[in-house]
């Protein structure tokens, strides 16, 4: 556990007690703090309790006199598309608003470190998509080296829940834009900016609303070392407002779509290749195509970022390409699930929006699509042709809507299971039954998590 510095003997309000809020009030408790908590659900109001907590609940400024900061959960609307009315209440009363992360880097660094002959780093990921594979990915190749390392954030522990650092050791976290967006305090030793897509566009209020969310986590936070995937606008953009001038190392830019040239440092993948360049001169240059853990462009890109980021740390090119072999992936995200009869069954469940889904699609040729769900806003315009499709199968409450919006031929299946049976009977040797829904899971499950599962067993039926 990390303990919450600065705020001993105050009290601090935890809004929401999920993950990210009960160990907000462990930590701050550990440092101590006296945490006041409220969650509208009864059952974890009942476990907050059970563990000791306080809670009560907060309906006006008047019930903030006494409290000196409020911690939010990161699925709490603290602006748009309304504040909730505890954020609204606390804003009223003057009290700062903050979260878990905000809380971790308030509190990571201790006297302790000038002991340590390597100080502690964290690397901070954020973006779009691909942050979760490339968060798990360094951490892989920094376990891969004997180096000590924890993955945290939106993947793994909560942030306050990982063991403090010890001598040269390195912390991952992956961060969404709900954790930057409202994070008080947000120092990164290096900060990693994937890709941006449409995504949770009403939470932020569109697309300028999302990408200064993502933005803070450079702007607020001034790392030593930016890792920018330019292949969008807004890549692009940041990575010229943190660089000084061309030559600029600080700033590492990173591409799928184009070879990088000029006098700073490059990281770039083209026809499965990854190539490092800097000052000009070619440092390194790796073979992507056989490694099983990295289908795809799209994981070609977070491949370039975490291969960037473990460079920034001094990590040597053929360390880093060894590693990148014995990298599994991640479960729900281009995940193969079995293959049978010359037919490859691939679980990216973790394709939630419709430029993940394109790209999970682009990393085969022949494809038995299986989408739907919950339809984000924007629908399916940017998904462009689909060309690697053969047919999609639709699952979710409004398939028929979300069919008809398809550019490819469509069958309205409603359920996993009968979406996975109806593409197992027209399959043909060496195409992929990919499950990849570019749509929200919660129409039908929980969590994408769940989604996920409910094809991995409806596959094994036919296995």
């Amino acid at each position: 556990m990390i303990p919450v510095r600065g705020l001993q003997g105050h009290k601090i309000a935890v809004l929401g007690l999920g993950r990210s809020g009960l160990s907000a009030a462990r930590a701050l408790a550990a440092g101590g703090a006296v945490p006041i908590c409220w969650d509208d659900t009864q059952a974890a109001r009942d476990k907050a309790e059970a563990e000791g907590f306080t809670c009560q609940p907060f309906r006006d400024a008047r019930d903030f006199e006494e409290i000196v900061r409020l911690i939010v959960s990161p699925g709490i609307p603290h602006l748009y598309p309304a504040p909730n009315p505890v954020v609204a209440a606390a804003l009223s009363a003057g009290v700062p608003v903050d979260n878990d992360i905000g809380l971790f880097f308030q509190s990571f660094a201790t006297a302790e470190w000038n002991r340590f002959d390597v100080p502690p780093r964290v690397v901070a990921i954020t973006g779009s998509n691909g942050k979760s594979t490339t968060s798990a990915l360094v951490h892989h190749i920094l376990s891969e080296v004997n180096r000590p390392c924890q993955l945290a954030g939106n993947i793994g522990r909560g942030v306050l829940d990982i063991d403090p650092p010890i001598d040269g050791e390195v912390v991952v976290l992956e961060l969404s834009s709900y954790q930057t967006d409202l994070a008080r305090s947000l120092t990164p030793d290096i900060a990693v900016f994937t890709n941006l897509s449409p995504d949770h566009l009403d939470r932020h209020a569109g697309m300028g609303g999302y990408f200064a969310a993502k933005r803070r986590l450079f702007a607020e936070g001034g790392p030593d070392r930016a890792i920018i995937g330019v292949d969008e606008a807004e890549g692009r953009f940041l990575a010229g407002q943190l660089a000084e001038g061309r030559a600029d190392d600080r700033v590492i830019r990173v591409s799928v779509a184009e070879k990088l040239t000029g006098p700073g440092w490059q990281v770039f993948a083209r026809k499965g290749f990854l190539s490092e360049y800097r000052k000009g001169k070619q440092a390194a240059s790796i073979d992507l195509r056989g490694v099983p853990g990295l289908p795809g462009a799209h994981n070609h890109q977070n491949a370039c970022a975490a291969y960037a980021a473990c460079r920034a740390l001094g990590l040597a090119p053929k360390v880093i390409e060894a590693a990148f072999h014995s990298f599994a992936g991640l479960p729900h995200r281009s995940q193969l699930i079995g293959e049978k009869d010359g037919v490859r069954f691939v679980n990216d469940s973790k394709a939630t929006n419709v430029d993940a889904a394109a790209k999970a699609l682009s990393a085969f040729d022949r494809v038995r699509w299986i989408c739907g769900g919950l339809e984000k806003e924007g629908g399916l315009a940017t998904l462009g042709d689909a060309r690697t499709v053969v047919k999609a199968y639709v699952i979710g409450r409004e398939a028929a809507n979300f069919a008809m919006q398809l550019p490819v031929e469509a069958e309205v299946c409603t359920t996993m299971e009968k979406a996975v049976a109806r593409a197992v009977s027209e399959a043909e040797a060496g195409e992929v039954i990919l499950l990849a829904p570019a749509a929200a899971s919660f129409d039908q499950y929980d969590n994408f998590e769940k989604r996920g599962e409910a094809f991995a067993d409806a596959v094994a039926k036919h296995l």
